[in-house]
């Protein structure tokens, strides 16, 4: 018992180092590949799930907004508008 908890003790916290780098490693990829950082042409702003098969989205593309419907049938388009002024707390740190 007393090595089953020494174990535990050991592995435990090296699982979770192991785990923690490997998303730091993920992230530095993305940035590298440029997936998830940079200037993009396309943002989305917000997203609603309305039931388990349907979603709500708001995408902003070259200064519009548009509102998507996602199902499993596919996107439909629902809505555009102008895309509204960005602030300071919505932009990506």
């Amino acid at each position: 018992m007393l090595w089953y908890i020494l174990k535990l003790i050991i592995l435990l916290p090296m699982i979770g180092f192991i785990a923690w780098g490997c998303l730091k490693l993920a992230k530095k990829m993305q940035e590298k590949a440029g997936i998830g950082g940079g200037s993009k042409s396309i943002r989305i702003v917000e997203t609603t799930m309305l039931s388990p098969t349907l979603k709500l989205a708001v995408i902003e593309f070259h200064g519009r907004e548009i509102l998507v419907s996602a199902s499993r049938g596919g996107l439909t388009r629902l809505a555009e508008a102008p895309a509204r002024p960005r602030t300071a707390e919505s932009l990506p740190e």
